[in-house]
């Protein structure tokens, strides 16, 4: 079955993204979650832009993560390099396992890093990465579509077919209507290797059902 990552955790209004509670009760609610992590004098946070003293601690969540019975995936998008040094000895507190998370939006020296550390991580496709880099190497596909057209419509099939594991982008987190493509995902609803990051994911996991 198609799964569920609220972006940002379960919000409803801006100021609450990626909040502590927004997250956790995305969690809560069964959904996966995409957040963003960097680090902050030794520490990792979580941030979507520079960090600085009032982010949010990255262990609190995890803390809270590894209370639930149930797991959902923690999509965890890395914006600062250098971070494989400080997540072994928190994913090991917490016991996040490769089945837990994937990391994804590294840079491409990053990105190998990872990998030949043997973390579990997504490479980006777009209108304007139409081969992603990695592709044979890495756990899934990111897909992503900034702006109007078809690139997800016309690559997921391949990706699939592929045998990768891939998270849609919702077209509402890049401002546009997601009725064309939350339509077209109805065929892939059984999937179980499917994942769709949304803004809205009460109404997803609704319209899905």
């Amino acid at each position: 079955m198609m799964k569920i990552l609220a972006h940002r955790g379960y919000w409803k209004i801006s100021d609450e993204k990626n909040s502590l509670r927004a997250l956790t009760d995305a969690l809560k609610k069964g959904w996966g979650i995409e957040t963003d992590i960097r680090d902050y004098k030794g520490e990792l946070v979580i941030a979507h832009n520079p960090a600085d003293g009032n982010s949010t601690k990255l262990e609190p969540l995890f803390a809270e993560y590894s209370r639930l019975s149930e797991k959902p995936l923690l999509a965890l998008n890395v914006k600062a390099d250098g971070l494989y040094s400080l997540l072994p000895e928190v994913f090991e507190r917490y016991n996040i396992k490769p089945e837990n998370y994937f990391l994804f939006d590294m840079s491409t020296p990053e990105q190998y890093i990872y990998m030949k550390r043997g973390y579990k991580t997504f490479s980006r496709s777009s209108e304007f990465e139409t081969r992603p880099i990695f592709t044979e190497q890495c756990d899934g596909i990111w897909l992503d579509q900034f702006s109007d057209g078809d690139h997800i419509v016309n690559s997921l099939d391949g990706f699939l077919k592929a045998g990768k594991v891939v998270s849609v982008v919702s077209p509402e987190l890049h401002g546009r209507a997601g009725e064309k493509v939350w339509a077209f995902l109805l065929r892939y609803k059984g999937n179980d290797r499917l994942y769709l990051c949304t803004d809205k994911p009460d109404e997803a996991e609704e319209y899905f059902k």
